[in-house]
């Protein structure tokens, strides 16, 4: 908890989440255009009282704006505490900050590489998991709450989000890796009512192998349904009609999809549309108003340049007025 530069200097970025750098290598930047800030999972808070945009995502990082356009940058916000279970330098993949009875939050995944909780076939697995901090403030530092864990420490568990479904109670929602299940699953587990730790079990909404449009390749060239599951996301239509943005992969392809819930909660079930929301090479989207009222969905580009992978956050119209999210063109501030 006491020291946020030790935390960031081990915020490195491994094989599947990019971009990401070691804090020494960081140095904060004044009026940077959107599209020259290398990010993954970008995620924007909307704050009303500062009159500001906050953006974080994988990397432990912060970013600032006024507009969109223009942005300040990277700062440190996340500090943990170097005897818990993450240890002294844990990763931190897609982070997000959501504002809940003013106070703000920090969802994101840390990994302690120096634990393994299980073998696979050749997939060591390391421990992982979705975790809370929180903040008076949006630009932190966020520090954890009570609770040493929020899901089970034998199961790697990545990109939680929040949620507060019709029963009235808060939840996380975040995926369970494939790397240990062979077919990533999409979950949920109730949180306290201050979001200091989690309740009860955890319980399935859907797998990755329930989407018609992710596929993959085996070993023998045959096709099947990829593996994968990806940034959850949750939003409401005007209609009240529950929906949920995910990313997964068809063949090489980084692609954003979408499911909506028959019940209108979080059980379900749930029920993949057919074909993915955004064009190819985007995902891990996420949705948010600006200050004067306008939706946009925010994602990363998933492009090789040269033969390495780069990931630049990119803003997308959205619609929410009628039964279904529909994304319209790229918006530029």
């Amino acid at each position: 908890m006491r020291n946020a530069g030790l935390l960031l200097m081990g915020s490195l970025f491994i094989l599947l989440k990019l971009n990401a750098q070691p804090t020494e290598a960081i140095q904060v930047r004044k009026n940077v255009p959107l599209d020259s800030i290398r990010l993954s999972d970008p995620f924007i808070l909307t704050d009303k009282k500062t009159t500001s945009y906050f953006m974080t995502g994988t990397g432990g990082m912060l970013w600032k704006s006024a507009n969109l356009k223009m942005w300040d940058g990277p700062y440190p916000v996340a500090q943990t505490d170097p005897h818990s279970w993450m240890g002294p330098k844990p990763m931190i993949w897609a982070a997000e900050l959501h504002s809940f009875k003013n106070k703000y939050y920090y969802f994101a995944t840390f990994t302690n590489r120096a634990v393994k909780i299980d073998t696979v076939g050749k997939n060591v697995i390391e421990r992982r998991a979705s975790h809370i901090l929180a903040s008076d403030r949006p630009d932190g530092p966020y520090i954890p709450l009570h609770d040493a864990t929020y899901l089970p420490a034998d199961k790697p568990t990545l990109d939680g989000t929040f949620w507060v479904d019709k029963d009235g109670k808060p939840y996380m929602v975040y995926c369970y890796e494939w790397l240990q299940n062979n077919n990533g699953t999409i979950e949920k587990i109730e949180l306290k009512p201050d979001l200091s730790g989690s309740l009860g079990k955890e319980k399935l909404l859907f797998r990755a192998s329930d989407s018609p449009w992710s596929r993959e390749k085996d070993s023998t060239g045959r096709d099947r349904p990829n593996k994968v599951t990806d940034g959850p996301f949750l939003f409401l239509t005007k209609t009240g009609r529950l929906g949920m943005l995910w990313t997964s992969w068809i063949y090489d392809i980084y692609t954003q999809g979408v499911a909506y819930s028959e019940s209108g909660t979080l059980d379900g079930p749930w029920i993949q549309e057919k074909d993915p929301i955004t064009p190819p090479n985007f995902g891990h989207g996420m949705l948010f108003r600006t200050l004067d009222g306008k939706l946009l969905m925010s994602v990363h580009s998933h492009k090789s340049v040269k033969g390495r992978t780069v990931r630049i956050p990119y803003l997308f119209e959205a619609d929410l007025s009628g039964d279904k999210l529909i994304i319209g063109k790229h918006y530029v501030p």
